[in-house]
């Protein structure tokens, strides 16, 4: 039987329709009919993005950037001949969302509008990574963002590596400053630059109690101090330095390790901001550290 070109196109309508949708695609729908909420509690406001899976896309203090959005925020593993899966990072599966809640002030939101305002604001998010089940976390109150993750294992999981807490600071971020409890000095420290000879490196590389950045054009700071974390994890911090898009803040976790079955374990991390000049932030972060550890 002769087929005309209008059989011809109508077959070719059909098979793209009964077509099964790519998995990355089958993002599903657990928040607001919304793109992007932003939250103001003090002088701290958070952006959350839809399209990165309801996770953190830009921190601010009093009305100045300190991160970008031209990153991935959050916790994403990876795992060998895969990947990255997790947050934005929608190229080889979508982290399967299985629960959002939003509190303002203490009571819970079922529809937040695009801003919202308030003194304390906290979201949680719950998902599923392959066999592993996550809590995120993230808190606004007094000023500070507390960012809570809970990873359980169902099933034991060779990784790559797994990173909690990525932050993606502004790339006018222009100094860093790390260091460990036990010592009054920083055990790590440098200016972040646009140099060649420095782009796509990694800094700090260690163990460390907390860590600080400077942004020299709002003359603000941020520490970010880790309250909690499984020792067996290794939790190695990290700034990458990508001049042009961002000085990004990673936790290393379980770098070449496997996931055993039946692990739970719990990061937490505050971060705090403040305002100082170039030859005075470094005392001013240390001390923040110091206050946020209480």
């Amino acid at each position: 039987m002769k087929r005309t070109l209008a059989d011809m196109l109508l077959l070719v309508v059909w098979f793209i329709a009964a077509s099964p949708v790519p998995a990355q695609a089958a993002v599903p729908n657990m928040g607001p009919d919304r793109e992007r909420i932003t939250v103001t509690c003090g002088d701290v406001a958070l952006l959350l993005r839809r399209r990165s899976q309801w996770t953190p896309g830009r921190i601010d203090f009093r009305g100045n950037p300190m991160t970008t959005e031209r990153s991935a925020y959050g916790t994403v593993f990876s795992f060998p001949g895969v990947g990255f899966i997790g947050t934005a990072h929608l190229e080889n599966e979508p982290e399967e969302l299985t629960g959002l809640k939003f509190v303002l002030d203490g009571k819970e939101l079922k529809a937040p509008g695009e801003s919202l305002s308030g003194k304390t604001f906290r979201f949680e998010r719950q998902s599923r990574v392959r066999s592993f089940g996550m809590t995120c976390e993230f808190e606004l109150k007094k000023n500070r963002l507390f960012e809570t993750t809970t990873v359980t294992a169902d099933e034991a999981a060779p990784l790559n590596l797994v990173y909690h807490f990525m932050h993606a600071w502004t790339p006018s971020v222009s100094a860093f400053l790390a260091g460990r409890d036990e010592s009054s000095e920083a055990s790590a420290s440098g200016p972040l630059t646009d140099d060649k000879a420095v782009a796509r490196k990694f800094y700090i590389n260690a163990n460390v109690d907390w860590m600080a950045v400077y942004e020299p054009k709002s003359g603000q700071f941020a520490v970010s101090r880790l309250l909690e974390a499984p020792a067996e994890a290794g939790n190695i911090s990290k700034i990458w330095n990508v001049p042009g898009t961002y000085r990004k803040f990673y936790l290393t976790c379980f770098q070449n390790q496997t996931l055993p079955a039946g692990f739970r374990g719990t990061w937490r991390m505050v971060t705090g901001f403040g305002s100082a000049s170039p030859d005075s932030w470094k005392a001013a972060a240390m001390a923040m550290a110091a206050e946020l550890r209480e």
